[in-house]
Parts: structure tokens; C-alpha cells; sequence
């Protein structure tokens, strides 16, 4: 799978996505990733991309020329179309199951706004989903893009070193994970609870999803509706 992020701030895409899992699964040729400058594709000579809003208000949007330029050298690139996500606060929440859909596409193309985001014109022609982390507001779309980009990677098969892994997480089947444990048997007084040192692996089985549901419960009844 490809990732194209086109954003102001390549370096810090490239930063943020070359170490631990991630950066192996590029190293090992399981994923790709190409952060695009859209500096490079404006057609002002100072690299302006930006400008203030029709109508007034704060801030600066940024202009679409070079968003759109930026997209169209990938697509004449590759010579077609790529689904182009942009992150914003005004688009669906960001979950598991968006993940697991995006997994399966081949490339996918991530827009990064900044400022008051992105003249409304490039988005209507070139952005076919709207996508947002959460109900809060960030400087840009960087870190969302960087979110997605590792929930996303970590369903391509291989890139997890235990791909069943994903199936027992957070969000699978609408369940939050059970607790997890380690050595020693006992920390600060608090033991492991037994049924995890029994061998028994149906009734271990059996407890991790009662803990689930019971954690689902307690902290996101919502996902039990």
C-alpha cells in the first residue's frame, strides 16, 4: 500500500513515520510512504500558498492552485485517480472499521490543511472523503494524517509480526481489549489473576471476553448499542 501526504511540512510526515513498526514495514517494502510538499507546485515566486479570506474573518486559507496542482502530478504520475482523504474537523470520526477499509485499498492520498483550511473550490474536485480524528482542532493536518497512516498500516498483512494480533485489539467485534499482564507474577503487591497461570487456554479465553465486555461496559457502553 502507498501513502501520499501532501502537505506545507514534509519533514514532519517523514519524522514522525520512519521509526519502530512503521518505519520497518517501509524498510521492508510492505508499505511505502511519500510526503509531497504543495510549496513545490505554487506558482507564486516567493512559494506563497496562502492568502487571507473572501468575506473577512482571522486567519489565512490556503490557495487551491498548488493544492490542486500538488494532487494532479501524482495522477499524472500514476496515471489515474487515488481516493483523496482530507483531515478536517468537519468530517466522519476516524475509527477501526474506517481503518480496516482503507487497509485494503492500493494508495491513498492524504490532504494536509493548515491555517483556516483549504479553498473550498480544490476540495470539490479532487476530495472524495472527509475525515476527522476527534471534535477538537488542530494546528494542521499532520498529526491526523500520521494517525491514520499508523492504524491503517498496521491491517496491511506483514507488517504486524502476528497479524491475529489485530483481531483481539480495541474496537474488534465492538469490544474494548481485556487486561494484559506480565512478568512477574506479582508487582507491588498485586498478583496475576490465576486463570492467566492456569494453561487453560478455553477458560482464558473465556475470561479475556468477559473482561472485555465488561470493560465495554464500564468505559464505552455506547459501542455495546
Amino acid at each position: 500500500m502507498k501513502f501520499y501526504i501532501l502537505t506545507l511540512f514534509p519533514e514532519m510526515v517523514e519524522d514522525g513515520l520512519n521509526t519502530s513498526i512503521i518505519g520497518r514495514a517501509v524498510e521492508n517494502g510492505l508499505i511505502e510512504i511519500e510526503a509531497i510538499n504543495i510549496r513545490d507546485y505554487t506558482i507564486d515566486k516567493h512559494k506563497k500558498v496562502d492568502d487571507y479570506p473572501y468575506g473577512g474573518g482571522a486567519g489565512m486559507v490556503m490557495q487551491a492552485q498548488p493544492v490542486y496542482d500538488t494532487y494532479m502530478s501524482i495522477v499524472e504520475r500514476v496515471g489515474h485517480k487515488i481516493p483523496c482523504v482530507y483531515l478536517t474537523p468537519q468530517g466522519k470520526t476516524f475509527n477501526q472499521k474506517m481503518a480496516k477499509e482503507y487497509s485494503e485499498l492500493d494508495e491513498v492520498v492524504l490532504l494536509c490543511g493548515h491555517y483556516e483550511g483549504i479553498d473550498e473550490r480544490v476540495l470539490e474536485e479532487i476530495v472524495t472523503d472527509y475525515v476527522s480524528i476527534g471534535d477538537y482542532v488542530l494546528t494542521g493536518g499532520e498529526l491526523p494524517a500520521m494517525i491514520m497512516v499508523d492504524a491503517i498500516s498496521r491491517l496491511v498483512p506483514g507488517v504486524l509480526h502476528n497479524d491475529d494480533s489485530t483481531s483481539q485489539e480495541s474496537f474488534s467485534n465492538n469490544l474494548l481489549e481485556y487486561p494484559q499482564y506480565t512478568r512477574p507474577e506479582e508487582w507491588n503487591g498485586k498478583k496475576v489473576p490465576e486463570i492467566l497461570l492456569s494453561g487453560n487456554h478455553a477458560k482464558v479465553d473465556e475470561w479475556r471476553h468477559e473482561q472485555s465486555v465488561l470493560r465495554t461496559k464500564a468505559n464505552r457502553p455506547d459501542l455495546l448499542n
